[in-house]
């Protein structure tokens, strides 16, 4: 069972009850430090999402992620392969490039010593040390993380056994008409919310808020409108209806992209919401890609990097103007964050309880008892 006392234990049974009969996850996941410390060692030790392929589409770039309670370095070799290391050197444990930091080099030098590693990982001479009786380079390679492209996103490995393949079970067929190799990445945002993840996450997965707090949603697209998948891996999520005069989400419903061109009839008219665990959200749209990647900072902050992906031709095109979609959402997830804090300030009061999951809201139960099954030793991981 979970081990940190913060996790009220009656609050966890109740949030594994069938749906329609069960609660939130217990109060205590979201407030605590040794709750968090917990989730970074067991839930973000999985394949976490990094970002987008393209930002080492180069040989010789290399950039370091976020990875649980440490980071991983990713370098693109210049046999083209996208190899991963612990971001630590072997001599003192140095990081060799600072956590979201990124360069292009023939090699990686630790900034302290100056080791200095192939693209591969193996250890290429360490200064001082030429002429040292028992030292032998070949001893000293980088440890290997295994890093893993898919659809144009990399994701790592944090420490599970578990195949790439069985965490995104069933996704390959929802997500691969998007080309998501041939995306290019037109703005970014980044965000720090005052709130634990999980309430974003959970925001995420409803919209039973959006008539109360998205106006500019509602007008492009029907609250109560689509249906949620059945997932088969570490993912959840579902579709939403654009409305008939409505081409995408922007605030009047037009496009200044193109439907991509592999899309079939439904995802020309829809829009899909994937929560892929433990950090990423990805919103599938006719004409362009949009990407949350969540980093729990405390139990009440997480940075969010939001970007926005269109087709490699769009983006090319003279004039392109990606702020039809960049500030359409942008409103929205500010909406989104506001309400977010607000929970987490209105969780921190004495008496409050878990409360019960609304009939629209099976997607929140989905990765509520997601979370919940992982503090119970219940995960496949």
């Amino acid at each position: 069972m979970f081990k940190p006392a913060p996790v009220d234990q009656s609050q966890l049974a109740d949030a594994l009850k069938p749906f329609g009969q069960s609660n939130m996850l217990p109060v205590g996941a979201y407030l605590d430090d040794e709750v968090l410390a917990w989730e970074k060692q067991h839930i973000f030790s999985g394949w976490v999402a990094l970002g987008r392929a393209e930002e080492l589409s180069r040989p010789r770039q290399m950039k370091a992620y976020p990875l649980g309670p440490s980071s991983v370095l990713v370098a693109r070799g210049d046999d083209g392969v996208v190899r991963g290391f612990q971001n630590a050197c072997r001599h003192r444990g140095h990081e060799l490039l600072s956590c979201d930091a990124a360069t292009e080099a023939r090699a990686i030098v630790c900034p302290y010593h100056a080791w200095s590693y192939r693209l591969d990982g193996s250890l290429i001479g360490a200064p001082g040390h030429k002429d040292a009786e028992h030292f032998d380079t070949s001893d000293y390679p980088l440890f290997n993380v295994e890093v893993v492209e898919w659809h144009g996103w990399l994701f790592a490995n944090g420490g599970t056994d578990k195949p790439f393949a069985d965490h995104v079970e069933g996704l390959d067929e929802v997500v691969a008409n998007y080309d998501g190799v041939d995306l290019v990445t037109a703005e970014t945002h980044e965000y720090d919310v005052d709130a634990n993840w999980k309430v974003i996450v959970e925001n995420y997965q409803e919209c039973y808020h959006c008539p109360s707090i998205h106006p500019e949603l509602c007008k492009v697209s029907p609250p109560d409108s689509g249906d949620n998948l059945d997932p088969r891996g570490d993912w959840m999520g579902g579709d939403m209806d654009l409305r008939d005069f409505a081409a995408t989400m922007s605030l009047d419903g037009h496009s200044d992209g193109t439907v991509m061109e592999h899309l079939n009839e439904n995802q020309q008219h829809t829009v899909m919401y994937l929560a892929l665990m433990p950090n990423m959200l990805l919103s599938l749209h006719p004409d362009y890609v949009m990407t949350h990647l969540l980093t729990p900072i405390a139990p009440g902050k997480t940075r969010i990097r939001c970007s926005w992906a269109f087709p490699r031709k769009v983006v090319e095109e003279e004039g392109f103007d990606p702020s039809y979609a960049v500030d359409f959402w942008d409103i929205t997830n500010r909406q989104d964050w506001t309400a977010c804090e607000s929970v987490q300030r209105g969780m921190q009061t004495p008496t409050y309880v878990p409360g019960p999951l609304a009939p629209a809201e099976d997607g929140v139960y989905d990765f509520v008892t997601y979370v919940a099954r992982a503090y119970a030793g219940e995960s496949d991981d």
